[in-house]
């Protein structure tokens, strides 16, 4: 079932101010020799009201779960990739370290390598050893059907991160914590049109298909292009799957089959890091023969543009884990639960990117 698009004011203030508030507990490892913490403040999520929303949340009751303290809990987190990328990493770390904070009782753990079969049967795993509460990150919006519907079967609260599934709230999930996808990617627009001066040739490096954020990331960025800039041509679309390697190799194919591209926006940095390593072997200077701009926020990225190497990175904050526990924490206090709770995310470009290398991960 499709799930009803509908956001909703954060009504519960103290769930605002609560996850405002909240600092990551730990600094997720990077793929760069300085791990160092820098500022904790900027490393926090915080929700954000939509300014027209209407539609039910969920609580408890709606649900039909039993009460729970979370301390004396069996508690599941389902990764859906591999941790090689930082944000998988950056994840998965802030939910062990929040749920070690919490004194959850146990905390199961699963990573589904990017298959979805195998996420299926990672929650029903989970719940098999007892799980009370889900934390799950989903490789598609859709396809988790059966493992939702053994939760729910079980009375088993599910909170989905970073993905939204296509699935009814309240019935097969209490709620999606993340981004809002399309304004991360209209920001990258505005920062492409910036970059560019509104004109030139630009590719887009999709990410994985089958999922809410590659759709609408990519329909942020195409409306906002059009509306705003349309002496920038978008001149191609082609998947990188959202990993490094595969972003090089679309590179390396576009440098020859569109030897004119002067922009590259990449749905994650990943993939645009990859396009930086095929621009400096095709003998092009990456942030200034050909603007790059893409999302995340991770410590490789930011230093690309503190190096001049990139144009503008706009945030996805991978650190679900205070606010995941604070939502659950309200959850099970009885109060009803927003069926998107969406973060706010900062934007990296030449101006702020020295500074701000400590907070990104």
């Amino acid at each position: 079932m499709m799930i009803q698009h509908r956001s909703r004011t954060l009504a519960a203030a103290g769930l605002l101010a609560a996850t405002a508030a909240l600092a990551v507990s730990g600094c997720a490892k990077s793929e760069t020799p300085d791990n160092a913490g820098g500022d904790s403040s900027q490393a926090a999520q915080a929700a954000e009201s939509p300014e027209s929303s209407s539609g039910p949340g969920c609580s408890l009751r709606m649900y039909g779960a039993p009460k729970l303290d979370l301390k004396n809990a069996v508690v599941g987190f389902s990764q859906s990739e591999k941790e090689a990328n930082p944000f998988r990493i950056a994840e998965t770390r802030s939910i062990k370290d929040e749920a070690a904070k919490t004194g959850v009782k146990k905390l199961l753990t699963t990573n589904a390598q990017s298959q979805l079969s195998k996420q299926i049967s990672d929650i029903q795993d989970m719940l098999s050893q007892g799980a009370q509460f889900l934390i799950v990150a989903p490789l598609n919006s859709e396809g988790l059907e059966p493992a939702f519907k053994a939760a729910a079967a079980k009375k088993v609260p599910v909170l989905t991160i970073d993905r939204k599934v296509n699935s009814t709230v309240c019935k097969d999930h209490v709620a999606f914590l993340g981004s809002d996808f399309v304004a991360q990617g209209r920001r990258a627009a505005d920062a492409m049109i910036k970059a560019t001066g509104g004109t030139g040739e630009v590719a887009i490096l999709l990410g994985a298909s089958g999922n809410n954020v590659t759709t609408d990331r990519t329909k942020g960025f195409v409306d906002q292009v059009a509306a705003k800039a349309p002496g920038l041509k978008i001149v191609a679309r082609q998947t990188g799957e959202f990993a490094r390697d595969k972003g090089q190799q679309v590179m390396e194919q576009l440098i020859q089959s569109k030897p004119d591209i002067t922009a590259v926006y990449a749905e994650n940095d990943e993939m645009g890091l990859g396009a930086v390593t095929a621009l400096k072997a095709a003998g092009k200077k990456p942030g200034k023969d050909v603007k790059i701009v893409s999302v995340d926020g991770t410590r490789n990225a930011v230093q690309a543009l503190a190096d001049g190497e990139y144009n503008a990175v706009i945030e996805s904050n991978p650190r679900f884990g205070p606010l995941a526990f604070a939502t659950a924490r309200k959850f099970y206090g009885g109060e009803e639960i927003p069926e998107n709770v969406i973060i706010s995310d900062r934007a990296y470009d030449a101006s702020n990117a020295k500074a701000s290398l400590g907070g990104a991960y």
